[in-house]
């Protein structure tokens, strides 16, 4: 009897990250610091208005693109923080998180055989997307002395005549890095003159430490040759809420929303009221949160000064990406020693690209007593590790 599988399916890897921390749950004592997860609850208004919105039978299926009072709060939102206008009712998809807008954007673009530029380290998720649809992953590997920025001859030299999408992730995950304006303005020159869309994955826009988050989408001719894919998880402590967004022009949109129809019928309804409130009235949750983590941010930039452990700056998301080189193990098994020996959890860099080899993703959305009494767990093994090679 023939195997019903999927060879596609056979030859993706499962996610770096999940395989390590199946690990973690075997064990006792242990802090955590590797999963992107908010420690806030979603604040009390916003769950106040999911939980009305149950009270009041709102509990039957919105229309395929989402609530229409959400997604003009969307265009509302990203008019006000970007400046960029969007028609609520055909440039918007609202979503089951980021991660369905990645993928059914990649499948509505990708014709067999076309090139997706992918700059690592970067999330998980999109070159087994890339794949799944049908196209090409191109990687860039991203380098530790340029910030982990994405510059212009990068991407030139990745392009050919088949690409047809680059997927730019800023504030980045695993690196915490960012792009400024005019960094983005010259990318933004290339893929105009290449004829090259974007795929801008923007969910921890709201977290940045260093000015506010320009998007590509807002540059002059980019709007209109741009997905920008966003969300509720991070800025607002809405993981488990499970809502997302897409805009972008409306012949893509409409698409992806064919996609969406047949796959998924629409988004959690509960989530939809409920973000509706988180757009009207959470910018000051955002604002505390995000205070929160710069404080967590500073904290852990300079514990890493003091072991002397090499660190660009970071200043978006929640990660930071320490390098840990210097000890000659790789990344993976660094972080199963510092597991087995001291009981704290982080991420190999490589789990995100050949790239992240020799790095450790570090997540500081967890409370400042967490992330004390972890560096102390941390300062001790890298002790160990230093006397050893004496």
């Amino acid at each position: 009897m023939n195997i019903p599988l999927n060879e596609t399916i056979l030859n993706i890897k499962p996610s770096g990250i999940r395989k390590f921390f199946d690990l973690v749950s075997e064990m006792d004592n242990v802090i955590s610091l590797g999963v992107g997860e908010p420690d806030f609850d979603t604040p009390w208004h916003i769950r106040d208005e999911g939980i009305y919105a149950l009270e009041r039978g709102k509990t039957f299926y919105t229309s395929n693109s989402g609530l229409k009072e959400l997604r003009q709060e969307i265009c509302n939102y990203q008019k006000r923080t970007q400046g960029i206008e969007y028609n609520p009712l055909n440039e918007v998809l609202v979503t089951v998180g980021g991660s369905e807008a990645i993928d059914i954007g990649l499948r509505t673009m990708l014709n067999a055989g076309d090139e997706v530029i992918i700059p690592q380290p970067a999330y998980v998720s999109y070159e087994p997307c890339t794949l799944l649809a049908g196209g090409k992953s191109v990687i860039i590997n991203l380098k530790s002395e340029n910030d982990f920025r994405l510059t212009p001859n990068e991407l030139l030299n990745a392009i050919t005549s088949k690409t047809k999408v680059l997927i730019l992730a800023y504030p980045n995950n695993p690196t915490g890095a960012i792009m400024e304006k005019e960094d983005l303005e010259k990318i933004a020159q290339i893929c105009i003159n290449k004829n090259i869309y974007v795929m801008s994955d923007e969910i921890y826009s709201a977290l940045t430490y260093k000015g506010e988050h320009i998007s590509i989408a807002s540059l002059p001719q980019m709007k209109e040759r741009t997905i920008l894919i966003n969300g509720f998880s991070k800025a607002y402590a809405m993981t488990g809420w499970r809502l997302g967004y897409a805009c972008g022009p409306s012949d893509i949109i409409k698409q992806m929303t064919k996609i969406h129809q047949f796959a998924i019928m629409c988004a959690p309804t509960t989530s939809q009221y409920a973000a509706i409130e988180a757009l009207k009235n959470g910018d000051e949750d955002v604002k505390t949160m995000r205070e929160a983590y710069n404080q967590r941010r500073r904290f852990l930039m300079n514990s890493f000064k003091e072991m002397n452990i090499k660190c660009f700056e970071p200043y978006g998301a929640f990660y930071v990406f320490p390098c840990i080189k210097e000890f000659g193990f790789s990344s993976e098994e660094f972080a199963t020693k510092l597991l087995e020996e001291e009981h704290v959890a982080v991420v190999p860099g490589s789990a995100f690209g050949q790239s992240g080899e020799g790095f450790l993703r570090i997540s500081y959305a967890y409370s400042i007593e967490n992330l004390k009494e972890a560096i102390i767990r941390l300062k001790r093994f890298i002790e160990k590790l230093r006397n050893l090679q004496r």
